[in-house]
């Protein structure tokens, strides 16, 4: 199944890669204005047509889309006329910050988001299962930029606790306890975002599993706790929150962004606005194929675990 999963990512990739070029032509942008800034209105006629044909701005979308998909295919990712640097240094410099940043908000949220789901829901009507779907049907009307302008308000300019921005203090290098005080409000801003439909989902999930004639059995004959979970009622509720795990990575990427944004942290969402603005296409379509890609991988490894843990699914590629 992953085999085929991969063999159908290539072509979807490349339609994407394709598709991104196309739609970027038709911006109302110049790029023209964001290579040049405030001296666009200063330069001549003959000026502008001399940095058109230096940047190749002109030449149809379709040319320059080739012309990516060749130098990738030799390993070489093209030029960044936004950042002035080949794009596999601007990735390799702020990749690992917005992986590092969604990598742990995706782990931490669905750690918190399935233990109170697992434990509401074999609770259900309790304390803690109201508490569990407020929570869950408040955050999830609340967008992750409204979250993140709250606890700059609060926790950074009202207490003081957090630095409000960046990743390092101006002027300062990048340091490893820097950079976790530092992130520790953009961490918590996007870990909520991804916490309520997956918190509800498992809820669900244990919900209809305890109601099961499997789980009734299973407790008739003096099964509890920890054993009914782990035997019972876990192999059979993990499968949605598996699904819907695999899903949420477009929901991720577009909430990574949007904190990135808020906080000033060097990851990819300042570069990509960049890029989208002044028609960058070698730094534009490495980011958007990067994100289809890892949706599709993202789906395919979510039913691959659910095949792995479940093999009565058959589940076909």
């Amino acid at each position: 199944m992953l085999g085929i999963r991969l063999a159908i990512a290539v072509p979807v990739t490349a339609a994407v890669s394709l598709a991104m070029f196309a739609v970027a032509s038709m911006s109302p942008f110049d790029p023209l204005v964001a290579y040049l800034g405030d001296n666009f209105q200063r330069a001549t006629p003959s000026q502008r047509e001399a940095m058109r044909a230096a940047y190749d701005v002109d030449q149809p979308w379709w040319q320059a889309w080739w012309q990516w998909v060749t130098g990738l295919l030799h390993g070489d990712l093209g030029w960044s006329s936004t950042q002035s640097q080949p794009v596999t240094t601007v990735l390799a410099d702020r990749m690992p910050f917005t992986l590092a940043l969604s990598g742990a908000a995706l782990v931490i949220g669905a750690a918190v988001a399935i233990l109170l789901g697992v434990v509401a829901g074999m609770r259900r009507g309790g304390v803690l299962d109201r508490a569990a779907n407020a929570f869950a049907v408040t955050f999830a009307a609340v967008p992750p930029f409204v979250v993140s302008l709250a606890l700059v308000a609060v926790m950074a300019v009202g207490l003081r606790w957090f630095p409000a921005s960046g990743a390092a203090p101006p002027g300062d290098p990048y340091t490893v306890a820097g950079v976790l005080r530092h992130g520790v409000l953009p961490l918590i801003a996007l870990t909520v975002s991804q916490i309520p439909w997956l918190l509800l989902t498992t809820r669900t999930a244990v919900v209809d599993a305890c109601a099961s004639d499997a789980v009734r059995s299973a407790r008739a004959r003096g099964v509890d706790g920890w054993a009914l979970l782990r035997g019972h009622i876990a192999p059979v509720s993990v499968l949605p929150s598996l699904a819907l795990l695999g899903t949420r990575l477009p929901e991720l990427i577009a909430g990574a962004a949007i904190v990135e944004t808020v906080f000033g942290w060097p990851g990819m969402a300042a570069v990509l606005v960049d890029s989208a603005a002044a028609l960058d296409f070698p730094l534009l379509a490495a980011l958007t194929v990067g994100s289809a890609f890892a949706v599709l991988a993202g789906s395919a490894l979510s039913d691959a675990a659910a095949v792995a843990l479940d093999p009565r699914i058959g589940m076909a590629a």
